[in-house]
């Protein structure tokens, strides 16, 4: 019979680890190196630990971005939801900034916080068993999507929707929203949730859905953490097919790429829906390649290749229409990773662009940005998406739509080296004025690139739904203590 492990002092615990021990000065209002004979000022005791090694401070002060470095004070690995608690109530009581980090996938510094905590959710990753006739899975904030995947494949089930990267936690992504090529036909990832488990500002332990704590529910999901860290959700199931094919069609011209977009969300044929923008021989982006993908039985019918791809003005000679394993197209982008990751890419800044599109302009706008977009502002390794969404799929009020029935996701994933702070500071530039051109348009941008924002920018972004963050805001996290990289308060 397994027991639960015994609460260990912070002393002993972070001894064990090899760590430093901290204190937290009430008087100089600061976290500081301490003796082991001196106290520790009301550091409670923890099932994980506290640390201040070098080595945690430093991966603590980075992301994926590799653009913003902010130094923590310390790092708490929880060995369990008590932890959080606990922390995040000692560092309320004492106004310490507090950010949860999962796989450290942010652009811009969003999961850092300079002097505060940072709380490592990836401990918190344990995935409920799933009894016949489920319908859903509990699965801890630190979860990876690819281990979510695997544990419900085993019963045939899967959650509706994945971004295109599957190594991202849980509580990331639903923090942002969760946007993907299923996103046409379930919503986001945050509009497939039934319950979440947080911490509060305040250090209270809460669950919250539709039906209970609603105001913090929907200040949650896409809520870029100012109101609660989350520790555990309830996400829906739906049965997943074994095998589906895949279909690549090429395109020459945008205007028609867009529109055979539409058309394929509008007639529902296909499950999953993207399009990637790729540079000709000239260097300009205007090849156009539609990703769809048809589930195969037992969550679809045998796909027919003359009825789904009917009426479409794609090249058929250069269209590529593949089987694959379910998982294995979920997890198509690992071998690129893999060699990103060979190649030293994958430690590259990513001054990432992500906008959101009205449909009604989304061929203008787009082409506008395509034609001032060159293969060295995308870099080694980066990519150009653009695909559509449907409007009344998306229900989560903080996730930002434009008010059009199908807006359209346009990314441009850029990779440039970390050291060349001048090209760092030219590509957030030239975000910044495509946003403000996409603004213009009527659209709006999905916040989990580096775009610089001031809190006016943040207050107009979130428009109608402004005054329910920022009540939720004062009532959950009432020392403003969460997430303070997000630039919103």
């Amino acid at each position: 019979m397994s027991r639960r492990p015994p609460r260990r002092s912070v002393l002993r615990g972070l001894a064990a680890a090899g760590t430093a021990v901290i204190g937290f000065d009430p008087f100089t209002r600061s976290w500081a190196v301490t003796p082991s004979d001196r106290p520790l000022h009301g550091i409670p005791e923890l099932d994980g630990t506290l640390h201040t090694d070098e080595a945690a401070l430093s991966a603590a002060a980075d992301d994926f971005g590799h653009i913003v470095h902010r130094r923590p004070a310390a790092v708490l690995r929880p060995g369990s939801v008590a932890d959080v608690v606990a922390m995040v109530r000692f560092c309320h009581r004492r106004g310490i900034p507090v950010a949860p980090r999962g796989q450290g996938h942010a652009t811009n510094g969003q999961a850092q916080v300079a002097g505060g905590l940072v709380v490592e959710t990836t401990p918190l990753a344990a995935i409920q068993p799933l009894g016949p006739g489920s319908s859903s899975v509990r699965v801890g904030a630190g979860a990876k999507w690819s281990d979510v995947a695997k544990a419900t494949l085993v019963h045939g089930l899967t959650p509706p929707v994945f971004t295109d990267y599957l190594e991202l936690s849980v509580g990331g992504t639903l923090s942002v929203g969760g946007l993907g090529g299923q996103t046409h036909r379930h919503g986001a990832q945050v509009d497939n949730v039934l319950e979440l488990e947080v911490v509060t500002g305040a250090g209270e332990l809460l669950r919250c859905s539709p039906d209970r704590h609603r105001d913090l529910f929907l200040a949650v999901l896409a809520g870029l953490g100012q109101c609660a860290v989350v520790v555990g959700a309830t996400v829906r199931l739906v049965r997943a097919p074994e095998t589906v094919r895949h279909y690549l069609l090429p395109y020459d011209d945008l205007r028609t790429f867009v529109e055979d977009q539409r058309l394929l969300v509008r007639d529902r044929r296909f499950s999953y829906v993207e399009g990637q923008i790729v540079p000709d021989a000239a260097g300009a982006f205007r090849g156009y390649v539609i990703e769809a993908v048809a589930y195969g039985p037992p969550a679809g019918d045998v796909p027919d290749d003359a009825v789904l791809l009917r009426g479409l003005r794609h090249d058929p000679s250069g269209a590529e229409i593949t089987d694959i394993p379910y998982y294995d197209f979920l997890d198509r982008l690992a071998p690129a990773v893999a060699a990103l990751k060979e190649a030293g890419l994958w430690a590259y800044a990513h001054p990432w662009l992500n906008l959101l599109l009205p449909g009604r302009k989304a061929a203008d706008v787009a082409g506008r940005l395509l034609d001032a977009l060159t293969p060295g502002d995308v870099g080694p390794g980066g990519v150009v998406l653009l695909y559509p969404l449907v409007r009344e799929r998306l229900r989560t009020p903080l996730l930002r739509m434009p008010d059009d029935p199908v807006p359209y996701l346009f990314a441009v994933l850029r990779s440039t080296p970390p050291d060349d702070t001048a090209a760092v500071r030219r590509l957030l530039a030239a975000n910044r004025s495509a946003y403000d051109l996409v603004r213009a348009a009527g659209g709006t941008r999905y916040p989990v690139g580096s775009v610089p924002f001031d809190q006016a920018d943040w207050r107009r972004h979130f428009g109608s739904a402004w005054p329910r963050l920022a009540a939720a805001r004062k009532t959950y996290d009432p020392r403003g203590i969460l997430v303070p990289g997000q630039g919103i308060f």
